[in-house]
């Protein structure tokens, strides 16, 4: 199996309010709309889409019951410092609950973290010296 993920999907608990986050909150664009599930735009990365959480949880042989850090992290790489402050900014003005607010980081990029309205985590960044790094924006 290659490194690589084909698409991002999402179990959320709410189709409309996790478009209404995605859409209106954050820019993103709607590509394809299912009704059963939701996929956005990819613009150069992997497809992230949605699916109603029961629905994915029974696709994949699981329950949709769960609490607490999945250790999952989605990762937003951006080119500025003043990026990751106005991407936090704009999540948490769509109702994104801000886990750790944007600032220097222990290894010396600068970042912050939100969670969705289903509490999937995002991770922004910003390093000087990521050079190779594949950025977001």
């Amino acid at each position: 199996m290659k490194a690589h993920v084909s698409s991002i999907l999402l179990g959320v608990r709410d189709m409309e309010a996790s478009k209404r986050f995605y859409t209106e909150g954050l820019g993103w664009k709607i590509e394809q709309d299912y009704g059963v599930s939701v996929f956005f735009a990819p613009d150069g990365g992997s497809p992230v889409g949605f699916y109603g959480r029961e629905g994915l949880a029974e696709q994949v042989g699981t329950t949709p019951e769960g609490s607490g850090f999945s250790g999952l992290v989605l990762t937003y790489v951006v080119r500025s410092e003043t990026r990751v402050s106005e991407v936090m900014a704009e999540a948490e003005k769509a109702g994104a609950t801000i886990l750790k607010s944007a600032g220097p980081l222990p290894w010396g990029g600068y970042g912050g973290s939100f969670a969705d309205p289903d509490g999937y985590i995002w991770s922004l960044g910003y390093s000087a010296h990521g050079e190779d790094q594949p950025y977001a924006e």
